[in-house]
């Protein structure tokens, strides 16, 4: 175990430094790309519906055009499949090349490709289609670079009384991006609706669609880029952390003079200790080795299946919460409105639900990370979820009464509220903290993968299982499904098996990244 006089000074002066000005520039520099990464996911459930009228609706149909079931899945899911490759790649390159070379990387890839795909183009709608699920993979796999590296990162610059917070302000920047996202739809929506008038689809179907309308996706996909690439000169500046420089790259006289700029102190360089360290075979397994099975192991699984477990329920919730709405009548039918509109509708819905209960979340965590713990807030927000899944699923035909659908969407809000000051969060710090230094950054990359890959799970499954058991009442092209009151009771199910995952997790809390790993960085000094 580490002990703290032992270790390395320039790690001891990051540990016991103040809160000042570097911290926040580093939240805000990491944090921006995890705005991005928000806006470009979960952006596309913005535009479904309008890509449906567009592309596929037919002028026999006696209701808009909806994507058919492969398009769907795949404009929705691919952009998690390169996610998840993404998480694997650059979190193992993030350990092998240092987190700031792999940083910039990540950057250009997310805005090169958020830019093309809104610049989708084809001949056909299929044309269009194949080539924005192209560049929404390829933006996949750039906002999977950026979870291990913004945590690592983050979690490196950190002192150890406030990492918890820092890193959860890192992931907070999510619920701004989604919140963002959202308010650009409803402007974009709403500038096109009055500037194009056109009738509903029940009184016109063939006007009910402006040609204009093709713009309104574009513009909102594309629009996710600017933030990301205003802050990539600072994201250049940035020096590689400390504790990659002095424990995997083994300089300690470039990691005392990194950190004392930064720090704005002298830190002796120590190079005596580090050729000591380098020395100790303890510190020397790999990820594939029985010590790391032993050491590790359960920790692994602990974050591994937490991860996947929350982002079944938490992706399958916010990308079809459009869905849910519909099914309860807060959202109009579809033949109700004219394509701008249905845009217009779903985005007030989306930016509600982020602004009352998705933002607050996140920053009740960010509040009480380091008071209460991230053991505490995992199992307490995994525990709601449960809660209130059950309360939405069993009583399902209660709340599609139109007396209590505001009783509904309270409900609903609720369970976004306890996922994100709950597992949501804590799911992204803990891989950041628990594991050794040079296995960090590809220990979160596999734990956030894992993660992407319950998203798929959700996005793809829960596409077909909320489908209607009645054949008659389904999607278009969709078989008959198990029902959304269903659908949720298997949610709530997943909800609470994460609960009992929760306790192969270990408490973090107070502890140097040293203490937490158990990575040993004793010198044998008295």
């Amino acid at each position: 175990m580490a002990v703290e006089d032992n270790n390395l000074k320039v790690l001891n002066a990051l540990d016991l430094a103040k809160t000042q000005l570097y911290h926040f520039t580093a939240i805000v520099i990491a944090g921006m790309g995890f705005f991005t990464d928000a806006y470009d996911l979960f952006s596309i459930s913005l535009v479904t519906k309008l890509l449906g009228r567009l592309y596929y609706t037919k002028p026999d149909l006696l209701k808009p055009g909806t994507l058919p079931p492969a398009v769907s899945a795949s404009v929705t899911g691919v952009a998690l499949v390169g996610t998840l490759v993404g998480q694997l790649f650059f979190g193992w390159l993030g350990d092998k090349m240092g987190r700031k070379k792999v940083y910039g990387m990540t950057l250009v890839i997310m805005v090169v490709c958020s830019v093309a795909s809104g610049l989708s183009l084809g001949n056909t709608p299929k044309g269009v289609m194949t080539t924005l699920c192209f560049f929404r993979f390829w933006l996949g796999f750039g906002i999977g670079g950026d979870y291990p590296l913004s945590a690592t990162i983050m979690s490196e610059y950190a002192n150890k009384k406030t990492r918890g917070a820092f890193i959860a302000a890192v992931f907070a920047m999510q619920g701004f991006g989604i919140l963002f996202s959202g308010i650009v739809a409803l402007i974009t929506a709403a500038g096109f609706d009055h500037a194009y008038k056109s009738p509903t689809f029940q009184e016109n179907a063939a006007l009910s669609t402006v040609p204009q309308a093709d713009y309104i996706w574009r513009i909102i996909l594309m629009f996710g880029s600017l933030p990301a690439a205003l802050t990539y000169y600072w994201r250049m500046k940035m020096p590689e952390t400390a504790r990659y420089t002095a424990l995997v790259a083994k300089d300690a006289k470039r990691a005392a003079q990194d950190m004392g700029r930064v720090l704005q102190v002298e830190i002796e360089s120590e190079e005596a200790k580090i050729e000591q360290i380098s020395r100790d075979e303890t510190n020397q397994f790999g990820l594939f080795s029985w010590e790391f099975v032993r050491r590790h192991g359960l920790h692994l699984f602990g974050t591994c299946s937490t991860w996947f477990l929350l982002d079944i329920a938490f992706y399958s919730q916010n990308l079809f919460q459009k869905d849910v709405f519909s099914a309860v009548g807060w959202i109009p039918k579809a033949p109700t409105m004219n394509a701008v509109q249905e845009v217009y509708k779903i985005a007030r819905a989306q930016t509600l639900i982020a602004l009352c209960s998705t933002v607050p979340g996140y920053w009740f965590t960010v509040a009480f990370i380091d008071i209460i713990g991230r053991f505490a807030i995992q199992l307490m927000g995994f525990f709601f979820m449960t809660v209130f899944m059950f309360a939405i699923a069993i009583p399902y035909h209660h709340w599609t009464l139109e007396a209590n659908r505001i009783g509904f969407i309270v409900m609903y809000s609720l369970t976004f509220f306890f996922a994100n000051f709950g597992p949501n969060a804590t799911t992204f710090v803990v891989p950041a903290e628990i594991f050794p230094a040079r296995l960090r950054s590809t220990c979160h990359g596999i734990s956030a993968a894992a993660g992407k890959a319950g998203a798929i799970v959700g996005a793809y499954g829960f596409l077909y299982a909320a489908q209607s058991k009645d054949p008659m009442k389904t999607d278009a092209g969709y078989p008959a499904g198990i029902g959304i009151k269903n659908s949720l009771i298997v949610l709530g199910f997943i909800n609470a098996l994460g609960m009992v995952c929760t306790f192969c997790v270990p408490e973090s809390k107070g502890k140097s990244l040293e203490e937490a790993s158990q990575e040993t960085i004793s010198t044998g000094e008295a």
